[in-house]
């Protein structure tokens, strides 16, 4: 992509507000993020940070604001409008079925059918055509994982985040959320998904990062929001900050919005 079709915003929240109850779990909040860039959404427990996510992927409506994606102005009711408008998330627990194989987990709740119309009207699945796509969308992220037919569950935790990460992005997903994707990885693995995140970005992907991780935020962002009881209180270039400065957006300590 060009340096122009980058800086063209993939995702916009303005003015989210969102209540349960007595409790104003969001306040105005407003940021966005471009094409091929990595932003961090940063926060301590209770800050937001999920339900942020749950409005952007359709799980909980926000009470006001707006979303845009690529500039449009949308309505996301539920996670398939969310999938269907290119927002896919990859939750923290990954939603992935351990006893399937690679190719069948890549393709939960969107297998591709059998294409003689009679098998296809049985619900038979083309299973053939899914290990195919399987394989070019795992090529693509230089994913190292054994057999397509392996299961799941004999995969290192590096791996399981691979399948997760090339399932959303094989969607043609054009922003990617990503919960905590090193927070029960090893140094070596997490490094690993560093460079999917890398990887996918340099592809045009937006990606929105939660961390509690700020080594892997340094690493690996190019701007970091930070939500302070409900309200975004920082949205700063990774280049102009430390891990102290983050870690004084989170505590409250130190307020910048731009």
């Amino acid at each position: 992509m060009s340096s122009e079709e980058l800086k063209q915003p993939a995702l916009t929240v303005k003015n989210i507000s969102k209540r349960f109850g007595g409790i104003q779990a969001l306040q105005n909040v407003s940021f966005n993020i471009n094409k091929g860039e990595v932003v961090a959404l940063l926060g301590d427990n209770g800050a937001g940070k999920s339900t942020l996510v749950r409005c952007v992927s359709g799980i909980h409506p926000p009470d006001g604001g707006e979303i845009l994606v690529n500039d449009q102005q949308v309505t996301v009711a539920s996670p398939q409008d969310a999938r269907e408008l290119g927002i896919e998330t990859v939750h923290q627990d990954l939603a992935v079925i351990p006893d399937f194989d690679i190719a069948a987990n890549l393709f939960l709740n969107r297998e591709i059918l059998h294409k003689n119309p009679l098998l296809r009207l049985l619900g038979w699945l083309d299973n053939k055509a899914m290990r195919e796509q399987a394989q070019i969308s795992l090529q693509r992220l230089n994913s190292k994982v054994p057999d397509l037919t392996e299961a799941i569950s004999r995969l290192s935790g590096g791996q399981r985040q691979a399948v997760a990460i090339a399932r959303a992005v094989n969607s043609g997903a054009d922003v990617v959320i990503m919960d905590e994707p090193t927070a029960a990885l090893g140094v070596e693995q997490s490094a690993q998904v560093n460079e999917l995140i890398n990887l996918i970005s340099s592809q045009g992907v937006a990606v929105l990062l939660i961390s509690h991780n700020m080594q892997h935020v340094m690493e690996t962002c190019d701007r970091a929001v930070v939500l302070l009881r409900g309200e975004s209180i920082a949205n700063v270039k990774i280049s102009d900050v430390t891990p102290r400065d983050l870690v004084g957006f989170i505590t409250g300590a130190q307020r910048l919005t731009a």
